[in-house]
Parts: C-alpha cells; structure tokens; sequence
C-alpha cells in the first residue's frame, strides 16, 4: 500500500526531507485534500488547484519562512496553507474564528504578506528584497507570485518598472492560466497567448525589455522541468522573472471545464464535482440579479446608457449586460482606476456611465473619484455591489468603509436603497438627467421581496421615508439592514413605541423628515453596517451639533475595527446588528 505522504508533512521542513520523486504523488494528495474540504466548506477552489505544483516546488527548494513568498490575491493559497502548519485546521477555513481564506501576518510566519486585493505581490516582495540589501541578507530570495489578470494592473506596471532597475533579489513567477475570475482582458493578456507560441517573442519580449532575466513559458504542471527551473534561478542574482503556464481547476474535470463557476462553486460533490444546486422556489433574488436585469431593461429603452466594471462582469452581474449590448458593456481588466476616469470621460460625451464595483475595490480608485468625477461634476452613476459585511471573504472584502470615504467628496450623491425595488427606481431615477455624480451601495446575497420587478417609479434626491410611527424612540437606517431592524422592533413586541425612518440617502440628509424627527423623539438612534467613524450616525450628529438639538443620539454600526470572517449573521451578532441584539438596545432605551 502506498504511504500517504501528505499525512507526514506539517511544514515545508518535512516536505524537504521528500525525494523529488515522490512529488507527484504529493501533488496528487494534496489536490485531493483541498478538493475533500472545499467540497463541504466552501471556498476558492480553482486557483488553488492550478497551483499545487508551484506551491509544493517553492516551499521543497526555497527556505521558507526566511526566503520570503507573497502571493498575489492570495485565492490559490490553500495549497501553501496546508503546507506550512495548518494542514489540521483547514477544515475551518473562512469560518468564524478558523483560518483566513487569504494569507494573513498574524496567522503564520509562512504568510509574508496579508493580501486579498489584487497586484500588490510585486510592490510587497520588492520592498523586503531591498530591505534584505539594506541589512545585508544578501542571499536571502524574495518571491511574488502573481496571475495573468493581476499583472495587467496599474500597480503591478509601477512595480515593474521600479523592479527592473533594481538589484533585487527579486523572483517574480507569472501564473498564466488566462483567467482570473472571469476570463483575462486586454492587449496584454492578447500579448500573453502569442509569446506561448511564438518563439521570436519568448526572446524578445516585454520583460526582458524592463531588464528582467526571463525564462519560460514552461508547463507549470511539470513539477521536474519547474524544479529545475528554480533551481537555476535561485543561483541568478537580481530580478528574474518566470513565465509558467497552468490550468485553473487542474485535477477536477468539472472545474477545468467550468473554471468561472469553479472559482468559487459553493458545495458539490468531491468525486464528480457536480455542484450542489440550491433551492431557487420563490426565493428572492440576489441583489446583483437585479442591478444586471435592471441595467438592461433601462439599457434597451436609452441608447446612451454604457456600463464599465473592472474584472467583476460576472460576480455583478453585468455579464448579462455585456451578452446584449456588448457594443456598450466594458470589462476593463483589474484596472480601478482606469475604470472610473474611462466613466467620466464617457459622462464628458454626455453618455450614462453606470460604473460597477464592488465597495471594497472602489477604495483602490479613491483619488479618481475625487478629481476626476466630482472636482468636474460628472454625472456617474457609480454601483457599489457588495457593501456592508460580506461574510467569509472576512476583513480584505467588508464594503464598510464607503459612506465613510465617500462622505467627504462635494457633489456627491450617495444613496443605499433599503430593498430590490427601492434598487431598481434609484437606478432609473439615477440615468433620466442627473447632473452631479452618484453612489448607489447595495449589498451582497439575496433580498427579500420575491415580486421585484415592478413598474418604474422615481425617487426625489435627498428625500427618506417613515417606515413606521413611534411614540418614544426613532430608529434612522441607512439601506439594507432597515430589515434587520424590523425584525428587531417586532421581537420587542412594543413597535407602538418606536418609530422607523429609511432615511436613504446619507447625501444629501433629508432636512426636513429629520427636523420632524428631532422635534418628536428625544431618543434617536442610528443605524447602519458601516464603519460608526465618519459614516451615517456621524452626519446625523452633524445635523443635531448644527441645529443646536439636545436630543440623545445613539450611533450604531460597525466599530471602529477590522471584522474578520465568518458567517453574515454571525459577524453581525459579533457587532451587535443583528436582530436579537438591536432589539435589546431598543428595549434598554424604552420607560
């Protein structure tokens, strides 16, 4: 019976004392492995079963955790967590208070750098490898290791750049498998396939241009000829650059086959890799469903609606978009930046850009933002999928700090629609002539109303809603978790006493309805799932400090810290929005 080899292996000491020719059998249990888990657990699969080779040849030939290893994103490192001491524990990936579905500082010394948004591998590797020189650890090697997607980044190019005129001991290694949640986009990725096969571009290509020694494209897959390759690398000094060649899903047909539902495929079946299917019967739907489905029926009635989204097409659902006005639809690559100033220049032409992103991406394109659209008062319609707590993806993807961050910016709408239907009328209000750019938030998963599709009906900028009357406390919400907050007011079991207030816009605050409110309750609490620095709470307490109200102001929100992952509801128990807990505050504030 052949030894299991993966059973003996706790850190990358004990994968050394392997011989290289029990890596493939290696490679096999350890695709196995994180097949069995990510099975019933969830989570990134295809990226890191596209990677398993690399990840057992660089921990087998490089001394880590003093040779330092940065992935990029950090989706394909399962591989490498299970290599480096949490092999017995990684059935708890992405749960609450279990291992991070991304490499993280404070979780292994393995983990050199935190990651979770794209292209920054080769910035973080270049710093240490210049701190090494610094301090005289010379033969100390620094390794990024970044995807096709990622590399086409804005910050991957500055990084590049920098790295080429460096003496760095510095290895970048390309994991080109053509996708990166979505398939790759651009003249680079274009530029990318050719040099696979034309051999006069392998001799004469970009990186060697930016004064890189680079080698490849190699099988990726072939954990000889990618040993071998290291090896010689390893002895070059200065920045190098290895070009390999992967299949995403690798070893689970289902996934090769399939690699954009792959990518994150929720349960299924570990032999067949036949993905469970979820009970769809008058479930409501998920909030991108409906961004995507509204976007194209305003799209098919206005000519001058365009949509742009940076490598998100199909996570937004703009991908539905893109299948019928493909002539209008964008998918610029992970280019943030790039995909909000190519927004304005289109609103310049007196087109409708609605800009999709996800909250936690839009950070990147801060600067753009600003100067770009609302210092020129450009009408676009930005669309901020997943905001608010996103669940297991943890502390690199909670869309908490939006209101804040946009808060602060003149000209700028920002609304969050409490529902599907208030979504899909701030989307058409938004495209019949605004003249200042706005910030729709909504949030990941599904909503709550099964009938959404209903006529279009516009909504009046800067103008909020009684949801419910009350005698002696008002509760202020701000989008989505309105519904966490009635429930709660039902399980109090005295809603006479408390009024509700959707206020949906935190920009500009309906003046009016909160005077109303202000002069009726002498309690009022905010509430909102985002950060309770700079956020929704604080600007009502701007309104209160500015109009010289003495009421009692509670602000309720996400603290002032990063949440880590775990479940929605339970993340939100953690914080104290979820139901039961709001209901109890409710109650603390009751005669």
């Amino acid at each position: 019976m052949t030894k299991n080899l993966l059973a003996t292996i706790s850190n990358p000491s004990d994968l050394r004392k392997l011989s290289s020719e029990q890596l493939p059998q290696l490679a096999k249990e350890l695709r196995a492995f994180i097949i069995d888990i990510v099975a019933t657990k969830e989570g990134h699969l295809g990226a890191s079963l596209g990677v398993v080779e690399l990840t057992i040849a660089l921990h087998y030939l490089f001394d880590t955790p003093n040779d330092l290893l940065v992935w990029d994103v950090g989706h394909q490192a399962y591989g490498h967590k299970i290599l480096t001491g949490r092999k017995d524990v990684f059935h708890t990936n992405r749960q609450q208070h279990g291992v991070s579905g991304f490499p993280k500082r404070n979780e292994s010394e393995f983990d050199a750098f935190g990651v979770g948004h794209s292209s920054t591998s080769i910035s973080a590797a270049l710093g240490m490898a210049i701190a090494s020189n610094l301090k005289g650890e010379t033969e100390k090697h620094h390794i990024a290791v970044i995807g096709d997607a990622s590399i086409a980044s804005g910050m991957a190019f500055e990084a590049l750049n920098h790295a080429g005129v460096s003496n760095a001991n510095l290895l970048i290694i390309l994991n080109d498998n053509a996708i990166g949640i979505d398939p790759s986009v651009g003249a680079l990725k274009e530029y990318l396939t050719k040099v696979k096969t034309d051999k006069t571009l392998a001799k004469n290509n970009i990186i060697r241009a930016l004064n890189f020694d680079y080698s490849g494209p190699i099988d990726g897959h072939n954990i000889d000829k990618l040993s071998a390759e290291l090896q010689r690398l390893k002895r070059k000094k200065g920045p190098k650059f290895l070009h390999i060649v992967t299949t995403k899903g690798k070893g689970l047909q289902k996934a090769e086959e399939d690699q954009v539902r792959y990518h994150s495929p929720g349960k299924f079946d570990k032999v067949s890799g036949e993905i469970f299917p979820k009970s769809e019967e008058n479930q409501p739907a998920k909030y991108q469903d409906v961004f995507g489905d509204t976007l194209v029926e305003l799209a098919a009635k206005n000519k001058n609606i365009v949509a742009i989204t940076p490598a998100m097409l199909t996570g937004s659902s703009l991908n539905v978009m893109m299948q019928t006005f493909p002539d209008r639809t964008f998918d610029v690559g992970i280019a943030e930046q790039h995909a909000v100033t190519l927004a304005a220049g289109l609103a310049t032409q007196k087109m409708i850009p609605f800009c999709v992103i996800y909250s936690t991406f839009l950070q990147r394109a801060y600067d753009q933002v600003i100067h770009d659209v609302a210092l020129q008062k450009l009408p676009v319609i930005f669309c901020i999928d997943r905001a608010g707590l996103v669940g297991r993806d943890g502390a690199t993807h909670h869309g908490v700090f939006d209101i804040a961050y946009l808060n602060c910016i003149p000209n700028l709408i920002i609304c969050a629609p409490r529902n599907e239907v208030e979504l899909r009328n701030i989307l058409y209000t938004a495209q019949l002539g605004l003249v200042q750019p706005i910030a729709i938030r909504y949030p990941r998963g599904k909503g709550s109303i099964i009938d959404w599709k209903q006529p279009f009906s516009s909504i009046e900028i800067g103008t909020g809603t009684c949801l419910q009357e009350g005698s002696e406390i008002a509760v202020l919400s701000i989008g989505s978790i309105s519904n966490n907050i009635t429930k709660a007011i039902e399980i109090t079991g005295q809603s006479a006493c408390i009024g509700h207030y959707d206020m949906r816009f935190v920009k500009p605050l309906d003046e009016h309805l909160l005077h109303t409110i202000f002069k009726k309750f002498e309690m009022v609490i905010t509430v909102e799932d985002g950060t309770v620095k700079g956020g929704f709470g604080t600007t009502v307490l701007a309104f209160a400090s500015t109009h010289h109200y003495k009421n009692t102001i509670k602000v309720l929100g996400v603290p002032d810290q990063f949440v880590e992952h775990g479940d929605t509801l339970e993340l939100q128990q953690e914080i104290g929005l979820d139901p039961l807990s709001l209901s109890k505050e409710f109650i603390k504030h009751l005669s």
